[in-house]
């Protein structure tokens, strides 16, 4: 931990004071410092535009290699991450990794990203060449604790076609979690509408349009119950920033490991450190346009995470 004393005389806004102090900081960082309560202000989590001046005490709970900037690393910054990505389908176009919970799947501030992994992947295949290729390029996001598929394009074309399939809903995106409650009914869809609130990184799900409210729907079955606990398989309908995690809080069954809208007591309980949440299959329409007819009407799916498979033999409960 950092303790800082403000020393400045006159009032400066707090990102812009820490990333003065420390260089090696980004913004990225800070507001992931902020959204996991790293950040302090004067003993309470405050926005980053707040004004700090002298006398004001900030605690910053991050590591010194986080703070220092890293040595300069020969070639580009792929090159530094741990280890290729696992990868569950590949063609000229695409390639579609498995994320494990845990790892980013980007982050200017550490090399180590799935984005990352996936260019190292194919840099040792040899199928990328960071001087001449286009870039691999993610489609879409899973938060960090989330584990399961990501789409990544190898083109701009295929780029251009999945952002568009994704925005027009034509890929089904299909989870599975455990959630802490058994949701009733068991099956249902959820409506609703979103409404962020970045200064806390946090979303609320409001059951009425509201300023700023992004509408969504979530389907979910039910599959298994073992003592309070709950196996679903949710269909994303509409992809908003923590849409199943809240949605599914929202109706009392909050998944299983989420610090952020679950229930820390049984987290700490069970020994779960990241949501058990798994983006488990992808289906592409049956008509994919050019030059993504490889995967037309096709399915990935990824076998059943560790928690299921122990849900299910009832020993997870």
């Amino acid at each position: 931990m950092e303790l800082i004393r403000v020393t400045s005389l006159l009032p400066v806004r707090l990102d812009k004071y820490l990333l003065e102090l420390y260089p090696a900081l980004t913004p990225g960082r800070l507001n992931k410092a902020l959204r996991e309560n790293k950040l302090k202000l004067n003993g309470k989590k405050q926005p980053l535009s707040t004004r700090v001046q002298a006398g004001d005490e900030i605690k910053l709970f991050l590591l010194p290699d986080q703070l220092q900037s890293a040595p300069p690393a020969d070639g580009p910054a792929f090159l530094q991450a741990k280890h290729p990505a696992k990868v569950v389908y590949e063609d000229d176009q695409l390639l579609i990794a498995d994320k494990p919970a845990g790892l980013a799947v980007s982050d200017d501030a550490q090399p180590d990203t799935l984005l990352h992994r996936a260019r190292l992947y194919l840099y040792q295949q040899g199928r990328y060449d960071p001087a001449r290729d286009f870039a691999p390029a993610l489609c879409h996001r899973l938060d960090t604790g989330t584990s399961g598929l990501v789409l990544i394009a190898k083109t701009r074309p295929a780029l251009d076609a999945l952002t568009a399939l994704i925005r027009e809903r034509k890929i089904k995106k299909e989870y599975l979690c455990v959630t802490f409650g058994r949701p009733r009914p068991p099956a249902a869809t959820l409506t609703g509408f979103l409404q962020k609130d970045a200064a806390r990184g946090k979303v609320t799900v409001l059951p009425r349009p509201a300023p700023g409210a992004a509408a969504i729907e979530t389907r979910y079955e039910t599959l298994a119950v073992s003592g309070r606990l709950a196996l679903l398989r949710v269909e994303l309908v509409t992809g908003r920033t923590h849409q199943i995690r809240a949605h599914l809080a929202s109706v009392g069954c909050p998944i299983l490991g989420d610090g952020k809208y679950g229930h820390n007591a049984a987290n700490r309980e069970l020994h779960f450190k990241y949501q058990a949440l798994c983006a488990w299959q992808l289906t592409f329409p049956a008509d994919c346009p050019p030059p993504l007819e490889a995967v037309s009407g096709k399915a990935f799916t990824l076998e059943k995470p560790w928690y299921c498979r122990q849900l299910l033999e009832g020993t997870l409960k």
